[in-house]
């Protein structure tokens, strides 16, 4: 008994460590900009002007949108976007397509803070880019041939609700920080129990096994065994857990920057079964494409794992 209380003791000082020192820093200042180009406009604008080249891959105005969210706010900003695409008429091939790429892209709320350990943002907000686009083509030409609507496009209306609100900017950056706020302190509970659950894997053994049993494919592509641990994390409890296993191994010096740089294609996004259950819940007919979508995803997942490879 003493032992499983250490192990939880050990996991609440490392996920609050993160969260207050890493994680709401970071959301603060990133969720207070977002709000502000919100509210002036500037990402609608953006959107409106991505709409003609998204199309090509199958995406209306609103999957800008919430490509956009994810990048910059949190893996769970887009499930208002795609529970308004659920509403709008909006087809259900754009649907899959959307929610495709959204599953491939990397997640602000995991990218930002883990720049101060060495994560390279440019080349994952690049390789996000292309592949939730290849992700969002697959899924739309692909695995999602038979839509029940029509695609519609002229949907930038949705695309800047903030607009009709008259706030001033330090009003405006105020309730962006309270926003980020309100998203660190809910992850709070489920970062200290994958937490738990991680180091109850370390304790019992498993995470040995898993590392035998992966290490000698890891190696094909110059992987080190200290990587097993964040790729099984990731799968398991997810992209912010992974991310608290992730910067103790770094702190620890077990993995390198360049490591975690050759992992992120493939470990940094919301499509575990944690974040692809959450953007599920936007509405049923998002539900009702996601096996075309996870599809789309895998390629999309796929290739930028690859590309992270070549790169670093």
């Amino acid at each position: 008994m003493e032992q499983v209380i250490t192990l939880i003791l050990d996991s609440g000082r490392t996920a609050i460590d993160m969260v207050l020192y890493v994680l709401l820093p970071v959301m603060v200042v990133m969720l207070a900009l977002m709000k502000l180009l919100e509210s002036k406009g500037v990402l609608g604008w953006v959107s409106n002007k991505l709409t003609p080249f998204v199309r090509l891959f199958g995406m209306p105005g609103l999957g800008i949108f919430a490509m956009l969210q994810i990048l910059f706010v949190s893996f769970n900003a887009p499930v208002a976007t795609l529970a308004i695409m659920a509403r709008d008429g909006s087809s259900q091939r754009s649907i899959a397509a959307t929610l495709a790429a959204v599953l491939t892209m990397s997640q602000a709320n995991v990218v930002f803070p883990m720049a101060v350990v060495g994560l390279d943002v440019p080349v994952i907000m690049a390789t996000s880019i292309v592949g939730g686009l290849i992700a969002a083509a697959a899924s739309y030409y692909l695995f999602a041939r038979a839509p029940a609507l029509e695609d519609d496009y002229s949907h930038a209306s949705h695309l800047a609700p903030e607009l009709h609100e008259h706030k001033n900017v330090i009003q405006t950056l105020s309730d962006g920080g309270q926003e980020g706020v309100k998203i660190v302190l809910a992850s709070i509970p489920l970062l200290i129990l994958a937490l738990c659950f991680v180091n109850l894997l370390k304790v019992t053994g498993a995470i040995e096994l898993l590392t035998a049993l992966l290490a000698p494919v890891l190696a094909l592509v110059n992987l080190p065994e200290s990587t097993v641990l964040p790729i099984v994390t990731k799968f398991i409890a997810g992209g912010t857990a992974m991310m608290g296993v992730t910067i103790d191994l770094l702190n620890q010096g077990a993995m390198s920057a360049t490591d975690l740089n050759r992992i992120a294609g493939f470990v940094i996004s919301p499509f575990d079964l944690a974040g692809t259950a959450i953007l599920l819940a936007a509405g049923k007919r998002v539900a009702s494409v996601a096996r075309a979508a996870i599809l789309g995803a895998l390629i999309g997942t796929f290739v930028r794992g690859v590309l992270h490879l070549i790169i670093f």
